[in-house]
């Protein structure tokens, strides 16, 4: 889909809006790493620790597990504070955060396709006066995408239920197609876009729809210091398993967040992999 049309006097706004478990995390480690070379086309903004970005992912996450006014408000007053670092000059600015599409299935009880997405896009797009905004969202394939979300909802969030539990719970869930046109209704067809995980050729250029959706060609794209490795990769089966029956203990958050990462860091001392497991 061709680019959205930049109002006449408008900076444009990209918003890239995840969703979770469709290779995000590989095309913000590609933007961080070309941010020097990006500099003089395009202004990124990325979830890096300690950024703005961050509390706006929180916020953005709250308010779909509870849409409330108050959670409305702090939303926007993160939103704000994201906008207030930007350079005043007039080069579009990406902002890149999978939390803005809010609670994915098994975190806090959800089991629906992103109900509050479109409303969050919107708010988002209210919010940002001055701006041309348009939204970018990545699908993946459903059957893929599905046992990715439950392995990293046991990951990060404290899902206890294993996966046939977790296909059972999102059974009624609709199709990518059911939330694209509540997207498009929410926003209008010419302010939002939609790629395919599926069509991004190069892991090693993760992003390069959404670099061209930003105005680069494939030349500028090819030039792009590429990754050196994969990111966010799922655990082995073992090791999510341990972290399943280990959500259902009473942990501090914080303790548990520690020993996830002591065990995304020693899966080898897990046993071997069930068939099929693996993929990101």
């Amino acid at each position: 889909m061709a680019a959205a049309k930049t109002s006449v006097g408008q900076r444009r706004l990209i918003l890239h809006l995840g969703v979770q478990k469709t290779g995000s995390t590989a095309i913000q480690r590609h933007l961080n790493r070309n941010a020097a070379a990006l500099a003089d086309r395009l202004v990124v903004r990325t979830p890096e620790e300690g950024s703005p970005m961050r509390p706006l992912g929180r916020a953005a996450v709250a308010y779909s597990l509870g849409p409330t006014e108050d959670r409305e408000i702090a939303m926007k007053i993160a939103f704000e504070d994201v906008l207030e670092t930007l350079p005043a000059n007039n080069l579009p600015v990406l902002l890149s955060h999978e939390n803005l599409a809010g609670a994915m299935p098994g975190n806090g009880g959800e089991v629906g396709l992103y109900p509050t997405l479109p409303q969050i896009a919107a708010r988002l797009s209210q919010y940002a006066k001055g701006f041309a905004v348009d939204v970018v969202i990545y699908t993946r394939n459903m059957k893929a995408w599905k046992p990715s979300v439950w392995a990293q909802a046991v990951r990060t969030d404290g899902y206890q239920h294993g996966f046939q539990e977790f296909s059972e719970q999102t059974e009624a869930m609709p199709g990518w197609g059911d939330l694209l046109r509540r997207m498009s209704d929410a926003l209008g067809p010419n302010r939002f876009t939609r790629f395919k995980l599926e069509d991004e050729a190069d892991p090693e250029l993760p992003g390069r729809q959404l670099l061209r959706h930003a105005g680069l060609d494939d030349a500028e794209i090819g030039r792009l210091t590429r990754l050196d490795g994969p990111s966010m990769e799922r655990l082995n089966a073992s090791s999510t398993e341990f972290l399943r029956r280990l959500n259902g203990l009473s942990l501090n958050p914080h303790a548990r967040g520690k020993v996830a990462d002591l065990v995304a860091r020693a899966q080898s001392l897990f046993t071997a992999d069930a068939p099929g497991e693996g993929t990101s």
